[in-house]
């Protein structure tokens, strides 16, 4: 043992048994069923934001992907009734002039619809333009060639001259406007290829969507915006309502470890829809730290208007025993049974209002960093006089700086109960065995006495309020006064009320085992 002084050097020094079972784990921040939940609902909520749109986007792109089928076999059905209508001019050896090509084209250019007419003379693998309606600038010529042969097209009927090719390019002009080759037919003639191309402006359809990959029209993009907006705001919502849950449960954290400088719940809070929540919260904690101060008061005032008359109760049987006397021995006994029922009475109001303090302290729990070793030592210094008279050693061993979160008025009371208890119960000249640990993330306390121990089927019982397995009379024949079984009960309540567990254990072959286990403190974080 590392404290000083204790006695009974020669007694053989007590054994304590290590638990069969594993260090209870440090408790960690363990989300509740709440937090479970609306995080499973999260889970839920994102996986029907990332499958829905895909599923709406596949239907619509099938949708559109008809409809611009439709139409470009719609605009290949017009080109081939042009190069039909052009074939007999084209097909002959003769070279048609180009003011008639223009006039043959003009009767099939519509108000949108614009027609130009490529050649490729035989032997040649380029395609020139000879004639357009309406006439277009040559640069633009060019640009609509370049994108042409960029798609493959030109390649495509320059080798063959062969087949319609429907299809929809998109290229903008040099005057800034978009426009639109819908369809592409050759006509086959002896002297080289030629090609009729239509396309229209896509300003004469401000709904048209030819020539753009579905995902770049302007609808999807609003639509895509407009979705992760939405999105954006339900995440940040519920970000917002487990932020708020967080701080509430880090206030009541501290609220419950009395820490001060925390503020309120309505000062932490941040979503506007918690607010009455909140507010409530302070109330009730209000309401919660009135209560433990009325209770105390309470014990108090009621602990001292019962001592008042039993004072004077116990002062009133003095003259009575001196008028007694000792011949008188039916007076005699009767002062003695009243004079023994006001200690059970005094030890009874002492109890009640260690239960009431104790119903208190487990509403408005101060904690702090407490010094476990040397709370320990201290105690164990001072009951060291109090075991040496009945020749009881302390044995054991005590780690330094095992510091724990607690209060250190109820683990002073535990620890003195749970001492008490042992020098009480050991016989003369044998030890009682003290060791305090830390292993892993927990603080552990064992206390074993020499001492008759406990049947195993009340090994529960102990910790039960007003149970007890003291003799009705001590050894000298008296009444015990002072013990109503509610020791054990206040200890374990202390215990758990600040996080750890208190269990009890028979020895073999006889003896009794108290086990405290506690979270060890972590600098910068209360435990929960």
């Amino acid at each position: 043992m590392d404290t000083a002084g204790s006695p009974a050097e020669a007694v053989t020094p007590t054994v304590i048994e290590r638990s069969s079972e594993p260090a209870d784990p440090a408790p960690t921040a363990r989300p509740p069923r709440f937090y479970r939940s609306l995080a499973a609902k999260a889970a839920v909520l994102a996986v029907i934001f990332l499958v829905v749109p895909l599923i709406v986007y596949d239907q619509f792109r099938r949708a559109d992907e008809a409809g611009r089928a439709m139409l470009l076999k719609s605009v290949g059905e017009q080109g081939r009734v042009m190069s039909q209508a052009l074939m007999p001019l084209l097909s002959t050896s003769e070279r048609p002039s180009l003011p008639q090509l223009g006039r043959e084209l003009a009767r099939f250019a519509g108000d949108v619809t614009n027609v130009k007419l490529l050649y490729a003379p035989v032997g040649e693998n380029a395609f020139f333009y000879v004639a357009s309606w309406p006439t277009v600038p040559a640069a633009q010529l060019d640009m609509e060639r370049e994108r042409l042969s960029q798609q493959g097209v030109l390649e495509r009927l320059s080798s063959s001259c062969q087949g319609d090719l429907p299809f929809a390019v998109r290229y903008r002009t040099p005057t800034g406007d978009d426009e639109i080759v819908t369809s592409t037919t050759p006509i086959k003639a002896t002297n080289g290829c030629w090609a009729l191309v239509t396309s229209f402006s896509a300003g004469a359809y401000p709904g048209s969507n030819l020539g753009r990959p579905y995902w770049a029209t302007p609808e999807v993009r609003i639509a895509a915006a407009a979705y992760l907006a939405m999105a954006f705001l339900t995440f940040t919502a519920f970000w917002g309502i487990r932020r708020g849950l967080y701080r509430f449960t880090e206030r009541a954290r501290a609220i419950r470890d009395r820490q001060a400088g925390k503020g309120s719940f309505s000062a932490t809070n941040e979503v506007p829809e918690l607010t009455v929540v909140a507010y409530e919260f302070d109330r009730m904690v209000e309401v919660l730290g009135h209560s433990a101060q009325s209770i105390r008061r309470a014990a108090e005032d009621n602990a001292h208007a019962f001592k008042t008359p039993i004072a004077v109760i116990r002062q009133s049987l003095e003259p009575l025993k001196r008028a007694v006397g000792d011949q008188n021995l039916r007076g005699s006994r009767a002062l003695g049974l009243i004079e023994s029922s006001l200690d059970k009475l005094d030890g009874l109001v002492a109890s009640a209002r260690r239960l009431d303090e104790t119903t208190a302290d487990l509403i408005d729990t101060a904690r702090a960093p407490v010094n476990l070793s040397r709370l320990l030592k201290h105690l164990l210094q001072t009951h060291t006089e109090t075991a040496a008279s009945q020749q009881i050693a302390f044995r054991g061993h005590i780690d330094s700086d095992v510091t724990v979160f607690a209060d250190e008025g109820m683990l002073e009371t535990v620890i003195e109960n749970l001492l008490e208890n042992a020098i009480s119960f050991s016989p003369k000249g044998s030890g009682i065995g003290v060791t305090l640990e830390a292993r892993g993330r927990m603080a552990e306390l064992v206390i074993a006495d020499s001492g008759p121990g406990v049947e195993p089927d009340n090994l529960q019982r102990i910790f039960e309020r007003y149970f007890s397995q003291r003799p009705h009379r001590n050894e000298d024949g008296d009444s015990e006064a002072t013990h109503f079984g509610i020791g054990l009960w206040i200890a374990r309540r202390n215990i758990e009320a600040l996080g750890g567990k208190l269990r009890a254990e028979n020895r073999t072959p006889h003896g009794l085992v108290m086990r405290i286990t506690l979270p060890l403190h972590t600098p910068g974080r209360a435990p929960s």
